[in-house]
């Protein structure tokens, strides 16, 4: 296992103007599960090829430990990549696909049959060691290829979106499964996906990305609760954050949040953040709200009297034990989570709501940038 180390590292293309990567600064612990998230053409596959070798490094230096690696060949980095292409050969066993690479390596017959066998135990596949590509699962090709990486002992762990190819069933079993593997190898791994849901489940930490530049780099749980901006709050949680315009002013040593539609006091805790700001910049916000923090409970809503609002249900999406309320403020469109709703809602119907303040974000809309950090 080995540490891995991104130094101001850049991937300019001849056909692009901007970089696709842009001073990426990263270290990666030794053992870590890291994954790096983002929309498409953020910059995060081209990061993960840049670190195995199948793409060179514009600007800057990598390490793998202390081995500096840019100029050494893939097959030399001591990594082990799976795709989200199985690429498994169709006449060999998965037995002989899975030590086909120690075989070209010329590992010893004994040695070869231990990890195999090993490898085959902790993905549960021993049952299909001497059958055919043809004759399995989408998912058991998966950890097939899992296999096949995991056979060679690396030191780091590639994985660019494996799970993508897979039914939403078997995603969410297959990631199960890599949780499990990682626990028991802790082995590094740089786990590249689209899918937030797998970002914050899998990850010891999670690098969200956009347009090439790191916008926020923590632990899950982190990300999600204490975004650096409206990127980051928006893509990180299903369904996204609710934003609403406004401005933040002041009235007898209190702060309020403020638009056509709403007038609510902000908690005093927020009060130092809002001190430190220009008064200009007051004048531009945008309030954030989780979905479970707009309570729509009517039983609950009167626990937030003074943060109450009147609101048109527009839409409800019964999500099993969840219900989601796409709900109308004025010009406003915010949604509420609902968790094992007590009473019937129906579309058109007017309700009042509660935007949970001390649970709120504010964001300067011209940067995008929290002020509460």
């Amino acid at each position: 296992m080995a540490s891995v180390s991104f130094r101001n590292v850049y991937k300019y293309y001849k056909s692009e103007k901007e970089p696709s990567v842009k001073d990426f600064q990263l270290e990666i612990a030794d053992g870590e599960f890291l994954v790096l998230v983002g929309p498409s053409g953020c910059g995060k596959t081209t990061t993960l090829r840049m670190l195995s070798g199948l793409e060179e490094v514009s600007k800057g230096d990598i390490y793998i430990g202390s081995r500096f690696i840019n100029y050494v060949s893939p097959k030399d980095r001591d990594i082990a990549m799976v795709f989200q292409n199985y690429a498994l050969y169709p006449n060999l066993s998965v037995y002989e696909n899975m030590a086909l690479g120690l075989k070209l390596r010329k590992v010893a017959k004994h040695e070869i049959e231990l990890r195999v066998k090993r490898a085959a135990r902790i993905l549960e596949i021993t049952n299909h060691l001497e059958k055919k590509p043809s004759q399995l699962s989408g998912g058991q090709k998966q950890r097939v290829a899992l296999g096949r990486a995991i056979v060679r002992e690396p030191a780091v762990f590639l994985m660019d979106e494996p799970l993508s190819n897979l039914d939403a069933k078997l995603r969410a079993q297959t990631r199960a499964e890599l949780i499990k593997m990682h626990g028991t190898l802790k082995t590094t791994t740089v786990y590249v996906t689209h899918d937030q849901t797998e970002a914050l489940t899998m990850g010891t930490r999670i690098v969200v990305m956009k347009d090439g530049l790191i916008q926020q780099v923590d632990k899950p749980a982190v990300v999600y609760s204490n975004p650096n901006n409206m990127f980051v709050a928006g893509f990180i949680g299903s369904p996204a954050m609710n934003f609403i315009k406004g401005a933040i002013t002041e009235s007898s040593d209190e702060f309020f949040f403020e638009n056509k539609r709403m007038r609510m006091r902000i908690p005093e805790s927020y009060y130092p953040y809002i001190r430190k700001l220009n008064p200009n910049n007051l004048r531009s916000i945008v309030l954030g709200l989780r979905p479970e923090h707009v309570i729509s409970e009517r039983a609950e809503v009167n626990n937030f009297s003074e943060w109450k609002v009147n609101a048109l249900i527009e839409i409800k999406e019964l999500m099993g034990a969840d219900t989601f309320l796409y709900l109308k403020l004025g010009e406003e469109q915010v949604i509420s989570r609902i968790v094992e709703a007590s009473e019937e809602y129906m579309p058109e119907e007017k309700l009042e709501v509660a935007l949970q303040m001390d649970k709120a974000h504010f964001f300067d809309e011209t940067t995008g940038n929290s002020i509460c950090r």
